[in-house]
């Protein structure tokens, strides 16, 4: 896939822009840009890693190798840190929210999905919210889930390598996407769970507890997105699954009048009634 960089519209010097492959905000300036001459440029993203170029006929001399590298150096420095402060603001934010708030006892979304709270709060009686903590327990960020079910995360809060805890960690540890497939494997099969929010942090999440828990089994519960090309949840979880030395269950949904939208074990629990974690 080719992406479009509008060389012309940025004079000699450094800049920051909106990546082109990864970017979904115009806030997201995750690209380091430097154009060097008129006819020639070299931006790099510091979140997806693309690099692209406008280049002339000559080569780069060494002298001004240097100096692009000093200055890209210089550009991801300041990237980083605009990202650890925007992390910081965001881990403060979720604290005092969850202070704020109190145990979840019931929800609409938590009785549409048939499920437990498991360690959530509700705040200002409506929204759910589920705590983002790395290894040591500290809490990072929440994704919050409305009433229709509907969910956000904190701008700027840290996703990678955080997840919610559900049960105690013994023997066998399972990973999912989604509270509500987190909550179903821990209601139906008794082993704990960590929920990492979304298929491209499985990996960094199984990596994470890899190093936590060596001896325990870890098991990565797909999302089976068959529907979907490329299959990212099954796909991802194949990856983590093989990157840790873990296990991979997949819902097995045959003989069940499955649906396009039936991906999960949650779903697999609404068709069937019980759950099993087959590896």
């Amino acid at each position: 896939m080719t992406h479009s960089i509008l060389w012309g519209e940025y004079p000699i010097g450094d800049h920051r822009i909106l990546c082109p492959a990864c970017g979904t905000s115009p806030r997201k300036k995750d690209m380091g840009v430097t154009i060097l001459s008129p006819e020639h440029g070299i931006a790099h993203c510091f979140k997806c890693g693309l690099i692209a170029s406008k280049r002339d006929q000559r080569e780069l001399s060494e002298v001004e190798r240097r100096a692009y590298k000093r200055r890209m150096d210089a550009l991801r420095k300041q990237h980083d840190a605009e990202q650890r402060e925007r992390q910081a603001r965001a881990a403060a934010g979720a604290s005092q929210r969850w202070l704020a708030s109190v145990p979840a006892l019931d929800h609409p979304y938590l009785s549409a999905k048939g499920i437990k709270p498991h360690g959530i709060r509700v705040e200002a009686g409506h929204t759910l919210l589920i705590p983002l903590r790395d290894g040591k327990g500290h809490i990072h960020s929440l994704q919050s889930i409305a009433p229709d079910g509907s969910k956000h995360f904190m701008p700027g809060g840290r996703t990678k390598g955080c997840y919610h805890a559900i049960g105690q960690a013994s023997g066998r540890l399972l990973i999912a996407e989604g509270y509500a497939t987190a909550a179903t494997l821990h209601e139906q099969t008794g082993y704990a769970v960590a929920v990492a929010f979304n298929c491209g942090n499985l990996l960094p999440v199984a990596q994470m507890l890899r190093a936590k828990y060596p001896c325990l089994t870890l098991v990565l519960c797909a999302d089976d997105d068959w529907t979907t090309e490329g299959n990212p949840g099954l796909t991802a979880a194949s990856a983590a699954a093989h990157a840790v030395g873990g296990l991979l269950a997949v819902p097995d949904f045959s003989g069940l009048d499955r649906q396009g939208g039936d991906t999960y074990f949650n779903d697999l629990q609404r068709l069937a009634g019980r759950v099993e974690v087959m590896e």
